[in-house]
């Protein structure tokens, strides 16, 4: 007898099957995760610097941490549309 959970999964899977990914695919997404970590890493370095520089200007500073989850907010927006182009591509 199959579980809750089983059942649900199974009704999941009809409904939108998973999509099996190519090893090109994985590849593809494992590129595109790498490469917007590194622009993440090297944001959040050059604007953690400049808030640390600022140090005393409280205006300057909170400009720039909204700056800063901008940058992260635009950058993970632009990696989830890659990889959902490369999850498209068959």
């Amino acid at each position: 007898m199959k579980s809750a959970y089983e059942l649900a999964m199974s009704r999941l899977e009809k409904e939108a099957p998973i999509q099996k990914l190519t090893d090109d695919q994985k590849r593809q997404i494992a590129e595109v995760d790498s490469e917007i970590n590194a622009k993440i890493a090297e944001k959040k370095v050059f604007l953690e610097g400049e808030i640390a520089k600022s140090a005393g200007d409280s205006l300057a500073q909170d400009e720039l941490r909204r700056q800063l989850a901008s940058e992260l907010a635009r950058l993970e927006e632009k990696r989830d549309e890659r990889k959902d182009r490369i999850r498209r591509s068959a």
